[in-house]
């Protein structure tokens, strides 16, 4: 899993029939201090989260796991939402 900013949402006119009801949205991929780090991407919404939230997202095979894996086409999903930045930044 990594850490991402959800910083807007995307408008799917036609998409796989599984998908529908879901929500797309568009990710800021940030390191350890919160800042960004590459390109944003679009992910698919598992957990309920809107624009400026804090969220951990993964890729690949596990980015099907929280739906119906043999049925959701998904390589980037948004599974957590992170309460509040300072859960990152607080280093002890």
């Amino acid at each position: 899993m990594q850490i991402a900013r959800v910083i807007g949402t995307v408008v799917s006119t036609v998409k796989n029939a599984t998908l529908d009801g879901r929500k797309f949205l568009i990710v800021q991929t940030l390191d350890a201090d919160l800042k960004d780090k590459g390109k944003p991407m679009i992910a698919l919404d598992a957990v309920g989260a809107g624009e400026g939230e804090l969220v951990f997202w993964c890729r690949g095979k596990e980015a099907s796991f929280p739906f119906k894996r043999d049925e959701t086409p998904t390589d980037c999903t948004i599974v957590g939402i992170i309460d509040s930045d300072s859960h990152v930044l607080n280093r002890g």
